[in-house]
């Protein structure tokens, strides 16, 4: 597995690393990670090493000292080789990216992966690109008929040349609106803005983690998840029941600090959700349709609001969900009758299913 990466959500990265291994069938599979420091540096760990990451009693991370290591295609196969030549080429099956965001979650890996003839769990380069870029997610879903809330993009050449001509485009949406980085993930960078005169701050933030900013009109309704899985062997993708998220302060949103670094004072996870059984039965056929138009592959988490007249609009998909054991995507399936070893195997068994090839 390769987890940790360059994206500002290492930390969890780390966790989800940790309780999945700790979650792998024994009798099936033995885990070696790669883990990718801050800088971007790859490092051999063993499975071991990598469930202690959850006693560390803050946010892990990848520490530097261990063996420099990479996936190398070699006769017979995908290896894992150490950079300074010690110890034999370990043999790699199936490669499970545990990555979140940026260079990870974005193609770019996975583009690594299909160059080097390995399979690995989740979407292709493609789908996982698409996915990443919350304004090209919103053209694919459109172009399918699916409902998506209003939004503006601004590029960045639009912010160099004439900020102004976009602030003046920004004037149709109705505030609040949420300014977010185009690329990005965990809610990282994202502001809530009430009016305009907190605007050009938010974009200049939303501009420090990605030069591509999207900006969305704040949507009246509940928020509704759902996880999907891949079909097996040509099936269709299956929805778990959805959840909710529930945020206390209505003036605020759900945000890094939500999802991660607090108690349920912020918000929680409501799973499964409480809906009645056509907007249950909506938001899961909405989701297999979301997953299959942008060509997702493995897992992705459908994040949809559902507004007061019952329309479901999809918000983003998540090709690399939280998957710490209090994660909404494990949850939604804990919740449809597949515990958390039941969904790592499914997933590892879906990869390996694959064939090998561009996506």
């Amino acid at each position: 597995m390769v987890f940790g990466g360059v994206s500002p959500e290492h930390s969890i990265s780390c966790l989800t690393a940790a309780n999945v291994v700790a979650a792998m069938d024994p009798d099936r599979f033995r885990a070696v990670g790669i883990g990718i420091t801050r800088d971007g540096i790859w490092t051999r760990w063993s499975a071991e090493e990598i469930l202690d990451l959850r006693s560390q009693g803050q946010l892990p991370e990848v520490p530097a000292g261990h063996h420099g290591t990479g996936l190398r295609r070699l006769d017979g196969g995908t290896f894992l080789v150490d950079n300074d030549g010690g110890g034999d080429p370990e043999p790699v099956d199936v490669v499970f990216p545990l990555l979140h965001g940026p260079f990870g979650e974005d193609g770019t890996i996975q583009g690594l992966f299909e160059m080097t003839g390995v399979r690995y769990v989740g979407c292709g380069v493609a789908a996982s690109a698409n996915c990443m870029d919350k304004h090209l997610t919103k053209v694919l879903l459109d172009e399918a008929g699916l409902g998506v809330g209003p939004y503006a993009v601004i590029r960045p050449h639009e912010w160099q040349t004439d900020p102004q001509a976009c602030l003046e485009r920004l004037s149709g949406l109705t505030y609040p609106l949420f300014v977010k980085p185009a690329r990005g993930g965990s809610s990282v960078g994202i502001t809530r803005v009430p009016g305009p005169e907190g605007l050009v701050a938010a974009i200049e933030e939303a501009r420090r983690h990605d030069p591509k900013v999207l900006v969305e009109q704040g949507l009246s309704g509940r928020e509704i998840e759902c996880s999907v899985l891949g079909g097996h062997n040509g099936q269709p993708p299956r929805a778990s029941l959805p959840g909710e998220i529930i945020v206390h302060n209505p003036e605020g949103f759900y945000d890094f600090d939500a999802k991660y670094l607090t108690d349920d004072a912020l918000a929680t996870v409501s799973v499964p959700a409480d809906l009645d059984e056509a907007t249950t039965r909506t938001v899961r056929e909405t989701a297999v349709k979301a997953f299959q138009v942008l060509g997702c592959e493995g897992l992705a988490r459908i994040d949809t609001f559902v507004t007061e007249d019952g329309q479901v609009l999809i918000n983003e998909p998540n090709t690399m969900p939280g998957f710490t054991r209090t994660s909404g995507f494990p949850l939604m399936w804990q919740a449809s009758g597949m515990n958390y070893r039941e969904l790592v195997t499914d997933l590892l068994d879906l990869a390996i299913e694959r064939p090998l090839g561009l996506r």
